[in-house]
């Protein structure tokens, strides 16, 4: 969302195209597809529940807040040449131990509800065939021989299909509940709830559309579709700002959805991946085994996408903090060729999501690790806005492709945002316990 323009840098420049086309999208459509989890959607869906319309204006905001982080992201990687990772090892070794102990708590613990989420609709889809345990092993070792074996073409063309899905079946229930289009333009004028702690509500659900450290990882992305210098600059833009009108699509629709089955009947749901499951049995009972067996197939294209964009995109940053450790150059270049998806630590990683997670499956969650999760998640937004701001800033990136001054007062919001949420996620953490 930069307010300025300039000069490509040379190298590379030549093959990219002159002008912006929807033929180049791609590293978009998977951070959306990796951002909105069924998480998202639940969360979504019971605002619409509890509030109707009223927050639907909060669902688009957080859209654009997304936006200027992604674009951010992506505009470093394109202007400078170097990874996001190769910035912020240039603020200092803090960033280094901040994102290391990021990546192995994040990872262990992101790694079991991944695979679980997964499970969920098959488990509802196919009851007898095993149980819920066993549906999460096979989610997380298909995904990580699907990433293992494939590059980031094939991996991009199965996040595309998988959002198609995703696609037909939030818009196709948004239709089927028949939204009361004029209350829906009435929510998108900013209005807070008439309820307790109704601020810090609406903060969560503008933090919660689409996504955390993909955000982050949106520039590998970009870089391994062979986006390598500013003349990519346009396309990467209009494939950001695709990115967030499809993950705009997805959180509407399910407010819609919430809206018109749940508020207006004063049905109450439980919060994540279960919420979903009780959504399923609310469908069927309106609309038909059909609709319900539907959405079961959406909730899984979700959860998946979320999976596998994890498992390729986080290990991509990864091995790019084992390169900056090491004290290894990686380039653009390498990053187009796929060397980086070949690397030890790329590969090392995939196996971290995959097998230790396993244990929690089967033992529960460790209650200390939890607490340890809940707080690196909510740091790292805040981590990445501050991070951006500072870099984009400086005489780090080049004079032409430094922040404007839209994009800096993006970038402060969903810094202040994501920090005011940090506080809230540290503060209600049950530290008394934990010690």
């Amino acid at each position: 969302m930069a307010d300025t323009s300039g000069n490509t840098r040379a190298t590379g420049a030549d093959s990219a195209p002159r002008r912006s086309s929807w033929r180049h999208i791609g590293p978009g459509i998977v951070v959306a597809a990796t951002g909105v989890g069924a998480g998202d959607l639940v969360a979504t869906l019971i605002a619409g529940s509890n509030f109707g319309y009223t927050l639907l204006w909060a669902a688009v905001l957080g859209c654009l807040v997304k936006i200027s982080l992604a674009e951010a992201a992506g505009r470093w990687h394109l202007s400078t040449g170097r990874t996001l990772f190769d910035g912020w090892a240039g603020l200092g070794r803090w960033t280094w131990y901040f994102f290391g102990i990021y990546a192995v708590v994040w990872g262990f613990v992101y790694g079991a509800a991944a695979m679980s989420s997964s499970a969920l609709p098959l488990q509802a889809l196919f009851p007898d065939v095993m149980d819920l345990e066993w549906w999460a092993i096979a989610c997380g070792l298909t995904g990580l021989v699907f990433v293992w074996f494939n590059k980031y073409a094939v991996f991009e063309k199965v996040m595309t299909v998988l959002v198609g899905v995703m696609f037909l079946v939030t818009v196709y229930l948004a239709v089927r509940v028949t939204p009361n289009l004029p209350d829906a333009l009435a929510g998108l004028v900013p209005v807070l709830p008439d309820e307790k702690d109704s601020v810090l509500n609406t903060l969560g659900l503008i933090g919660g559309v689409g996504g955390t450290i993909t955000l982050a990882a949106y520039g590998y992305w970009v870089n391994a579709k062979g986006w390598t210098d500013t003349g990519w600059m346009k396309v990467m833009r209009l494939d950001n700002r695709v990115a967030y009108a499809t993950t705009g699509i997805f959180v509407v629709a399910m407010l819609f959805v919430g809206a018109e089955l749940l508020h207006s009947s004063h049905v109450a749901i439980a919060s994540g991946d279960k919420g979903l499951l009780q959504l399923t049995d609310i469908l069927e009972e309106k609309y038909g085994t059909a609709t319900a067996k539907f959405f079961l197939i959406g909730f899984f294209a979700t959860s998946y996408t979320s999976l596998i964009g994890v498992w390729h995109g986080v290990s991509l940053m990864f091995a790019d903090f084992v390169s900056r450790v090491r004290g290894a150059t990686a380039k653009g270049e390498e990053v187009a060729s796929g060397v980086r998806e070949r690397s030890w630590p790329f590969r090392a990683y995939l196996l971290w999501l995959t097998f230790p997670p396993i244990v929690l499956l089967f033992q529960g969650q460790p209650f200390r690790l939890i607490i340890l999760y809940g707080v690196l998640g909510a740091a790292f937004l805040p981590f990445l806005a501050g991070t951006l701001l500072w870099l984009l800033n400086s005489s780090r990136t080049p004079a032409p492709w430094r922040n404007g001054p839209l994009s800096n007062v993006m970038l402060v919001i969903a810094g202040l945002l994501f920090l005011v949420l940090c506080v809230k996620q540290i503060w209600d953490q049950p530290w008394a316990d934990f010690f």
